[in-house]
């Protein structure tokens, strides 16, 4: 196992530069969209571009200059990308509220994305070496439970809303969702423990047509991950992190084990709990009808179910916010209606859940294929640093986190599009709110530390590079 050196090293300043001018294009981008943004609405240039535009930029130069103290071998390439998405989702928010939609915040959503980098920094400077944390698996595993679980044993009204505990409210001053940091720590224990694990749930037991099943004694990590998603499927009613951890834990026992079986049993247990759940609780069925039959009056709501609000009533039906999302997305149509053009106001929750629709609607398919593209680009250099890490350890971590930005971007557009049923997962960097970005940003930092670490050269090969750039001057 190679190890991680503590003192950085320096990276050759012709990569650095590289770095600095695709943060630098990045940051342009997204005022560009935001000028767009501010000539349609207004029909000229909005009074805070300078401020908006130097504090971004100001903020994501502050994390390039620690990522180039204390990482400074990581992917060039990651950085950018979360710039861009996070930025994209600033100017869709912004839009949203100079559209009228009340509860959308652009300042709200730039404090959270300024507490992100610091979050993002302070995961670099304090967690200089990541395999630490293999001896504080089972610590870490015990923490993420604890957060994971903690809104369901509090009273509703103070982790309840709209139905799902998985809020923890201090009055009406702040909240945060500790599952969104659950799902960081829950990862590190898979990695950990499926590291120290993975060669006892390789072995096979008896084979059924062309798998070679996992013996019987050793189902029980995944039977025990099964129950937990149930359980937070159940009392918490957040279908959610109960399908993002499952499909988690199960994309990292095939890549320790690279058996096939286990994907396989995965998906029929969560296929099977799922059916159970959708009968036995209202919450889940109303969730497959809604699916299942968007358009109809009574999942979709009319007049008369849905009271005095009428159906332009956010409340009203179960998929009201799925049509008004589906009709928003074939306004847009290919090219889309153009940023502070469209109507994307009257998509319920189009600053949060249904943050996708509503940029559907004014970039259209080209333009969320180009978003989609970015996602892509970012869990690929996540797989790429999994390839490149030299111990098992970093490999599963950064595998799991990667799948873990992949699945979530999955879920939310398969349940937006109506693919799937909804499930009430955001876009990742895009939707408003403080814990998924906190805990997004503090993903990106892990995969930043884990490049550095995969992509160092040995220090002869970096004093060799040294002397001969010292010769060719």
């Amino acid at each position: 196992m190679s190890e991680v050196a503590v003192a950085p090293i320096s990276m050759p300043a012709r990569r650095r530069g590289v770095q600095l001018v695709m943060l630098a294009f990045a940051v342009l981008i997204v005022m560009g969209a935001y000028v767009n943004v501010g000539l349609a609405l207004d029909g000229r240039v909005p009074a805070g571009t300078l401020t908006y535009g130097l504090g971004l930029g100001g903020l994501m130069l502050g994390a390039y200059l620690v990522l180039a103290r204390f990482a400074p071998w990581a992917d060039p390439l990651i950085l950018p990308l979360v710039t861009l998405i996070n930025g994209l989702g600033l100017v869709m928010i912004y839009r949203l509220e100079s559209g009228g939609m009340r509860l959308a915040s652009a300042a709200s959503q730039i404090m959270w994305t300024a507490v992100g980098v610091v979050m993002f920094a302070l995961t670099l400077i304090v967690l200089r070496d990541h395999r630490a944390a293999q001896r504080l698996t089972y610590t870490v595993g015990a923490t993420g439970m604890v957060l994971l679980t903690l809104p369901a044993v509090l009273p509703g009204s103070i982790s309840e809303v709209q139905g799902a505990k998985i809020w923890i409210r201090f009055g009406d001053v702040a909240s945060i969702q500790p599952g969104e940091f659950a799902k960081l720590l829950l990862v590190v224990f898979f990695a950990g423990y499926l590291v120290a694990k993975r060669e006892v749930l390789a072995l096979t037991g008896r084979r059924l047509l062309f798998l070679d099943l996992p013996r019987a004694r050793d189902l029980g990590p995944l039977l025990v991950t099964w129950m937990l998603s149930l359980l937070v499927l159940v009392f918490e009613k957040d279908l959610g992190t109960s399908l993002l951890l499952f499909g988690t834990f199960v994309a990292m026992l095939y890549i320790a084990t690279q058996r096939t079986s286990w994907v396989l049993i995965g998906v029929l247990l969560f296929a099977g709990g799922a059916c159970v759940a959708g009968l036995a609780f209202d919450h889940v069925g109303a969730r497959f009808a809604a699916w299942l039959h968007p358009a109809d009056p009574i999942t979709y709501g009319s007049a008369d179910i849905c009271g005095p609000g009428g159906p332009g009533d956010p409340m009203c039906g179960k998929s009201f916010q799925i049509m008004q999302g589906l009709y928003g997305l074939g306004e847009g149509g290919i090219l889309g209606t153009g940023l502070g053009q469209g109507r994307p106001d009257l998509i319920p929750l189009a600053f949060s859940d249904f943050i996708f629709a509503a940029t559907g609607e004014e970039l259209g398919l080209t333009g969320l294929m180009a978003l989609l593209m970015l996602y892509l680009l970012l869990v690929e250099r996540g797989l790429r640093t999994a390839f490149a890490a030299h111990d098992p350890l970093s490999k599963l971590l950064a595998g799991g986190l990667s799948f873990i930005v992949a699945w979530q971007v999955f879920i939310i557009v398969g349940g937006v599009t109506n693919l799937i049923p909804l499930t009430g997962l955001v876009t990742p960097f895009m939707s408003q709110g403080g814990s998924a970005l906190l805990a997004n940003w503090m993903l990106v930092a892990l995969l930043v530390r884990m490049s550095d670490a995969a992509r160092r050269p040995p220090p002869q090969a970096i004093q060799n590079e040294g002397l001969t750039q010292m010769f060719q001057r």
